[in-house]
């Protein structure tokens, strides 16, 4: 079973790389960050006629999350517990019937937080305590959980080309990074660098200064698994060349493969 994440950065201006990417590569679950569209005008057709199940969790012109699945939804939940006032779409979970038992997979937008010195970056803070909050009762059940998706975390420094441009960045700072931290410590997996060790491994490049030919870029797109679902890891890896077609977005899909 092949699960994918990748933020598309609008489904309307990337739908034909998305519906190449989905031919080509053929995930069983697809996992979409800003998706910039409400449920409403979602252009469910294209993907529906490739035989995948969808939920969406929308918001007008920014954010927005999907699951697209070859397998039906058992159940599905939008947005993330803990601040009922959040009205941004940032978070959708989709529960699936396995052989295996039952697969668990958040879908996530975790925020940018720049600038740090605005609300936007407590924000962002806020939001990563919710989710270390909702993950520890997640794992309780003892499942096949994934959560995955853009984090806007720079975990390590070898995780950027040029990690003294990213010091003072809401990506990279100290209480970020612990953040993220916290949350692997729940005993999550990090699939890419549990399969990958090699430097220069980079999930999104800047649209600016000639970010990708120059190979200027930053690892921020993440796959963690419980103990249940790493148990079932066969591969992961990386889609860096879908960053070279026309219109691409500036994130390139991050994907994992699980036995079933």
């Amino acid at each position: 079973m092949k699960i994918a994440s990748w933020n598309i950065n609008g489904v309307k201006a990337r739908i034909e790389t998305v519906l190449t990417w989905l031919n080509e590569e053929k995930p069983d679950i697809a996992c979409f960050q800003e998706i910039k569209s409400v449920d409403e005008t979602f252009p469910r057709e294209p993907f529906e006629a490739l035989g995948y199940h969808l939920e969406t969790h929308g918001q007008k012109g920014f954010n927005g999350v999907a699951i697209l699945s070859r397998l039906p939804f058992e159940e599905v939940n939008r947005r993330l517990p803990g601040d009922e006032s959040d009205e941004q779409a940032r978070y959708i979970e989709g529960v699936f019937a396995t052989k295996s038992g039952p697969l668990r997979i958040g879908c996530l937008y975790l925020p940018n937080g720049n600038p740090v010195d605005s609300e936007k970056y407590p924000y962002k803070l806020r939001w990563m305590e919710r989710l270390e909050a909702h993950a520890r009762k997640q794992l309780e059940r003892e499942e096949a959980f994934l959560l995955v998706g853009d984090y806007n975390v720079i975990p390590e420094a070898r995780d950027a080309k040029k990690p003294e441009s990213w010091v003072n960045d809401a990506l990279f700072l100290p209480q970020t990074r612990e953040a993220w931290h916290r949350l692997l410590n729940l005993g999550f997996t990090e699939a890419i660098r549990a399969t990958n060790d090699a430097d220069e491994t980079y999930t999104f490049w800047d649209y600016q200064a000639g970010a990708w030919p120059k190979n200027n870029g930053i690892r921020i797109d993440h796959l963690l698994l419980s103990a249940q679902a790493s148990d079932r890891m066969l591969a992961t890896g990386i889609d860096r060349h879908v960053r070279g077609w026309d219109k691409p977005s500036d994130h390139v899909p991050v994907w994992v493969q699980l036995r079933d």
